[in-house]
């Protein structure tokens, strides 16, 4: 279960409420009674570890370009042979 922060805009009471993500969020403050209790929005408190698409995961260097095949190469570098009908 995640813990919510939650404060209250009339006396500035804070409080850190264990919660179920589907409970309703409270709205009367414990110390002063006030409607003004609300939820705060505040970091997460987990961390993602170990191998995957993170920031600290790269390093700069990339990876070797692969090599071309030689027959695509020279297939390239030659001129195609012309199709269709001839004059002669």
């Amino acid at each position: 279960m995640p813990i919510y922060a939650y404060q209250c805009g009339s006396c500035g009471h804070a409080r850190d409420v264990l919660q179920k993500i589907a409970d309703a969020p409270l709205t009367t403050c414990p110390a002063c009674g006030a409607p003004a209790f609300a939820k705060q929005l505040t970091a997460p408190g987990f961390q993602l570890k170990g191998t995957g698409w993170y920031a600290t995961d790269f390093s700069g260097r990339k990876p070797p370009a692969p090599e071309a095949a030689p027959e695509k190469v020279a297939a390239s570098a030659s001129p195609a042979p012309a199709t269709g009908t001839s004059d002669a």
